[in-house]
């Protein structure tokens, strides 16, 4: 297993570097450091880099400017880099070495796909610091992504036993993914009793982000015991505190956008390009949250044709940089450029793919929201297929707001309302890209592949030229690695039990269904 980048590697690195540029003096080096620190605090992680690297080139043992390197490639994209520049920062002595192992696991796990080197990097900061509930924490979570349910569990339940002072903080999202993969059979259940006691309002040293997802735990609890009023008191409990501070909802900024992406590709002048033969094709997977993509990805993971890639941050990234301010850039988007942002998302996707990935037709990229981005797909990569997933309205609204999801990137969904007329910005948009690219864009439907699994999957395969395969309806098989909140679901057989759920929540749903209302969606009766 590949261990930290050498430090004679990272040595010839500086040495050639230094031969290229005029070294600092030490005064002008430390100065260039406390510039780049600010610039990091400020989140300008272009120019933090540049100048930690300037520093460094004359101050090359600064453990802490190596660490704060790392970050900063890691949030501008740089994945390799970050994980060199966090090995330098080991190499160079550094206070607290698990962090950086912690950091180097995060990279590998969640934007490389190399998840035994990322149990490696975690296990290393285990042993350099036992019984440390971040890095407990997180290998309980990486081991879950893999299916290891019992020693996941084992994970977390070290934490919820540990009588070390920084544990505090990780208790409450130990009990809530504890409670997940163990949950209560009946209300008297003695984890289900424990964690309710957490969640007791009360002074918390670590915030109140851990306590709102141990709420979201507590209330999928009583969903799975039919308790819907007690469900519901605590999903509205954990959105009301996950949200509180945070900028609310604006129903005219959503709109704003949804204009704003349709006048950039205006409908009746669909642009088509050449496109560029590529092997493995991505194949996009896309639509609302919670609406089954996880789902759909492993039933196609189980395709010989297919690999996956997961969730891939690669058409954001290119948003928000080299084309900001989107989509306004798209007008001056020339055939040159446009041929080197594609190359360079093929060049960083078969970088994440998993072993053996190469040889397939298509590799997945399979992000929900980057419905928003269609026309971006459809610029770069005009032969693009895509698949829409869809599931009921009323489940899909409900399912969001039932989980713990990022205010900042999900601001509607800490309320019904918000979450109903943010589902009609999508419906809209979908409408528009539909019309754009009829025969691109593939709608399957969640509820119709629970009921009617080969029916409904065998038209999907067609669309993607494939030939039907009966490994795809045995995807819970799989032993691959899942990251999104439905990786226990999708490790099960099919079923339907969150086909309809809404039905029990009826009661509950009159907000949404006015915000429904208000942006004519039609809500059918049937799942």
């Amino acid at each position: 297993m590949p261990g930290p980048v050498s430090r004679s590697i990272l040595s010839a690195r500086i040495d050639q570097t230094a031969r290229v540029h005029v070294s600092l003096t030490q005064d002008e080096a430390h100065r260039q450091l406390k510039r780049a620190d600010a610039l990091l605090a400020g989140g300008r992680w272009g120019e933090a880099v540049s100048t930690y690297r300037t520093a460094l080139r004359s101050l090359p043992l600064q453990a802490d400017a190596w660490f704060n390197l790392g970050y900063a490639l890691r949030r501008s994209g740089q994945f390799e880099d970050a994980l060199s520049a966090y090995a330098q920062a080991l190499h160079s002595g550094m206070r607290e070495p698990e962090m950086a192992h912690l950091n180097r696991a995060a990279i590998l796990s969640d934007h490389l796909r190399r998840d035994d080197e990322a149990l490696h990097e975690l296990r290393t900061a285990l042993e350099l610091a036992p019984g440390h509930p971040h890095a407990t924490l997180n290998l309980g979570n990486l081991l879950e992504e893999r299916a290891d349910r019992e020693q996941a569990a084992d994970c977390y339940r070290r934490i919820l036993d540990s009588a070390r002072a920084d544990v505090a903080v990780h208790r409450d999202e130990a009990m809530s993914r504890l409670l997940q993969l163990e949950p209560p059979g009946d209300p008297d259940d003695a984890l289900f009793l424990r964690a309710r006691e957490q969640a007791a309002p009360a002074p918390r040293s670590g915030g109140e982000r851990a306590r709102a997802s141990l709420l979201f735990a507590i209330g999928r609890a009583y969903d799975g015991l039919d308790d819907v009023d007690g469900a519901f008191q605590a999903f509205r409990a954990g959105k009301q505190l996950a949200h509180r501070g945070h900028r609310p909802y604006d129903p005219a900024r959503d709109r704003q956008r949804t204009l704003a992406l349709i006048a950039a590709s205006p409908a009746g002048n669909p642009l088509r390009l050449a496109a560029a033969a590529h092997t493995p094709e991505p194949l996009f997977i896309c639509g609302m949250f919670r609406s089954g993509s996880t789902l759909l990805e492993q039933v196609l993971a189980a395709h010989p044709s297919i690999t996956t890639c997961g969730e891939l941050d690669l058409l954001p990234r290119i948003a928000a940089g080299p084309l900001s301010p989107y989509p306004a850039s798209l007008a001056t988007l020339d055939d040159e450029r446009r041929a080197a942002l594609s190359k360079g998302y093929l060049s960083d996707m078969l970088a994440r793919l998993p072993e053996g990935g190469v040889a397939a037709r298509y590799a997945t990229d399979k992000r929900p929201d980057n419905y928003l981005l269609i026309g971006l797909i459809k610029r770069l990569f005009p032969g693009a297929r895509i698949v829409h997933t869809l599931r009921h309205p009323l489940d899909n609204a409900l399912s969001v707001y039932m989980q713990h999801l990022n205010p900042r990137a999900f601001d509607y969904a800490g309320s019904l309302p918000g979450i109903g007329h943010h589902y009609g910005e999508y419906r809209r948009l979908m409408a528009h890209w539909k019309a754009l690219y009829p025969d691109d864009i593939f709608d399957f439907h969640y509820d119709d592949f629970v009921a009617s699994p080969e029916a409904t999957l065998r038209p999907l395969l067609a669309f993607l030229g494939l030939p039907w395969h009966e490994n795809c309806l045995a995807f819970h098989r799989l032993g691959n690695t899942v990251k999104t909140a439905s990786y226990w679901q999708v490790r099960r057989p099919l079923h339907g039990e969150a086909s309809g759920r809404w039905r029990r929540y009826r009661v509950h749903l009159e907000p949404l269904q006015r915000a429904f209302a208000a942006q004519g969606i039609i809500v059918p009766e049937t799942a």
